[in-house]
């Protein structure tokens, strides 16, 4: 390869260029524009395709490189020689580079936590999304905010312009505050494990709601109060209490003649009449909020985006 011979020198004076972006066990991940703009200055011109195949030819290079220095790393550092039973191997060692993948883009958000648009998989083309860690994947998230978090990370990583992507989200926002989609599909999934933990005291006679315990958790607080309301309004007859350890859903609310601020429901043993409370006092200002808008800051904060961002937030988050 042409320039191959300057490569190391080319890096090691390259200041604070990081070439290397990401490690974890024994994996780790190379950002190489910057060197294969050195190696191949038309490279910008190049079609995507192209610098897909340029980026995996200098990977097996430098990979097929760093695996026949161990040879010499193995017997001077470790004293490993050649033995009978490595006989049929090309090395005398164990150790051998792999380049796993070609990636186009990637967003690392921390350790075990990154999303990479991948389009070569062991020199096969695959284009792919690989997810790992991120929020949005939790089982505790709503999946229709999720599918629409893992749609801007694509667009992101995609190449999307900003400003394209602030008008998406502006319009999601309006989809959620004018009741398009559905309370059902908003709710945060939850599994009650501490209900029985957090409930301090069952309502008494004459009492509306029991008294849950100091530092229960928002959802135990909703379930609470869906127990307290099947209770009150005598619908106990039809439908079942949420019991610990089942799976519901819950809504922040906005003030209401209860005074309760979040309900939970079961989405397939819920009553009408709660329903129907719900839909009337859901806050779904403090849903978009509280749920999708805080990491979606975080993502464009990553993006180095904020000095559009913000401001954008500040004009069209607050009503």
């Amino acid at each position: 390869m042409k320039y191959l011979e300057d490569t190391p020198d080319f890096i090691c004076k390259s200041g604070d260029e990081n070439f290397v972006i990401y490690s974890d066990t024994d994996s780790i991940y190379i950002h190489a524009k910057h060197l294969l703009k050195h190696l191949y200055p038309t490279f910008d011109e190049m079609s995507d395709e192209e610098k897909d195949n340029k980026l995996e030819k200098l990977a097996i290079k430098y990979q097929n490189l760093i695996t026949d220095s161990y040879t010499s790393l193995t017997k001077e550092t470790f004293n490993v020689y050649k033995f009978p039973w490595f006989e049929h191997r090309k090395q005398d060692h164990w150790l051998e580079m792999k380049t796993e993948a070609v990636i186009r883009s990637a967003y690392f958000r921390a350790t075990r936590r990154y999303a990479q648009w991948i389009t070569k998989q062991e020199g096969i083309v695959k284009e792919s999304l690989d997810i790992k860690g991120l929020e949005f994947k939790k089982a505790n998230f709503p999946p229709i905010l999720g599918k629409f978090f893992k749609e801007i990370l694509v667009d992101i990583l995609k190449g999307t312009k900003q400003n394209e992507i602030d008008i998406r989200i502006k319009d999601y926002r309006k989809k959620i505050l004018d009741g398009s989609l559905s309370l059902v599909d908003l709710g945060n999934p939850v599994s009650v494990k501490t209900l029985n933990k957090y409930t301090l005291r069952k309502a008494r006679a004459g009492e509306m709601f029991s008294q849950p315990a100091k530092g229960a958790p928002a959802s135990v607080k909703a379930t609470i109060a869906y127990n307290d309301l099947i209770r009150f309004w005598k619908l106990d007859k039809k439908h079942n209490y949420i019991t610990q350890g089942e799976k519901v859903k819950w809504i922040y609310l906005r003030p209401n003649s209860y005074q309760v601020d979040a309900m939970a429901f079961s989405p397939s043993d819920t009553p009408d009449k709660i329903l129907a409370f719900i839909e009337e006092y859901a806050d779904r200002k403090k849903i978009f909020e509280s749920i999708l808008l805080n990491k979606l800051e975080g993502l464009y904060s990553d993006m180095e985006w904020h000095l559009n961002l913000n401001p954008f937030i500040n004009k069209f988050f607050i009503l």
